[in-house]
């Protein structure tokens, strides 16, 4: 075939490549998905395009915020409470590091113990905490322990009438009611008997420490009648609250006052005030 002939065709074929070719690219721009070079899907590879609505239309939700990492130190959930300290009484720790201190003999005899020893009952010329603020301690203690309290007119709120004791003895609540037959439902406790400090060192002590001791808050606490009468003047190795709850409390007293008043333990006590303590 001469050169003449032959130029029609490779014109011809030229023509048919380039059609084709543009055909190619209109369909890659439609999108059309084509295999990898493997042959298979490559999922992995593939990307969706997700439109998002203008800002200020109704269906626009701006994607929320990734949430601040907490500082260091800082627990990562809040509403998630931390474990209480034990040991909720104040008293109890320096009770803790009291107890060591106390002088351990054995108990004297009760010989000569008499209550006048220590005082007028209630005394307000003492040397303590409400001492000498023209109230009976008896009634100073009520106020402090009792709750819904009223007071006789007149007396300055010194005389309590009535009141609520939620008794730390017992658990039990108890209606105060001044009078005869009523306000022995509500004794005030000495924590540490006068007898068993007798027995322990109050022998030793001035009129006027003896007096602070007996009329001391540290050493009260208003509590149920039967309760009181039960207890005697026992102390920790032979008498301790019926609930439970207040024996650390209640302890703590104990030894905190022997501790104020240069009072000695004998080693049963000691003992005993050592099994509470530590289980506090």
């Amino acid at each position: 075939m001469s050169s003449r002939s032959s130029r029609p065709v490779i014109a011809v074929v030229l023509g048919v490549a380039v059609l084709a070719g543009v055909g190619w690219c209109a369909e890659a721009e439609k999108g059309t998905d084509f295999p990898s070079a493997t042959g298979g899907d490559d999922s992995s590879q593939a990307v969706t395009s997700v439109s998002t609505p203008p800002e200020g239309s109704p269906d626009f939700d701006p994607a929320p915020a990734p949430a601040p990492e907490p500082a260091p130190g800082e627990p990562g959930d809040p509403a998630v409470p931390e474990a209480p300290a034990p040991g909720g009484d104040p008293l109890v720790p320096p009770a803790r590091a009291a107890l060591g201190q106390l002088e351990v003999k054995g108990r004297a005899p009760k010989t000569g113990y008499d209550r006048d020893l220590f005082g007028q009952a209630w005394s307000d010329d003492v040397g303590v905490e409400f001492g000498r603020n023209g109230c009976d301690t008896r009634n100073d203690i009520l106020r402090r322990d009792l709750q819904e309290h009223t007071f006789r007119p007149g007396t300055r709120d010194c005389v309590v009438l009535t009141g609520v004791l939620n008794g730390p003895y017992t658990g039990e609540r108890i209606e105060f009611q001044r009078g005869q037959d009523t306000s022995s439902l509500v004794q005030i406790d000495h924590v540490v008997a006068l007898s068993d400090s007798w027995q322990k060192g109050a022998q030793q002590l001035t009129v006027e420490q003896r007096r602070d001791l007996a009329n001391d808050p540290l050493n009260l606490l208003a509590v149920s009648g039967r309760a009181n009468q039960q207890k005697g003047d026992g102390d920790t190795a032979t008498w301790l609250p019926p609930r439970r709850e207040f024996w650390c409390s209640y302890v703590s007293r104990q030894v905190l006052v022997k501790e104020r008043y240069g009072l000695w333990v004998t080693q049963a006590e000691r003992d005993a005030m050592d099994r509470v303590l530590s289980g506090c």
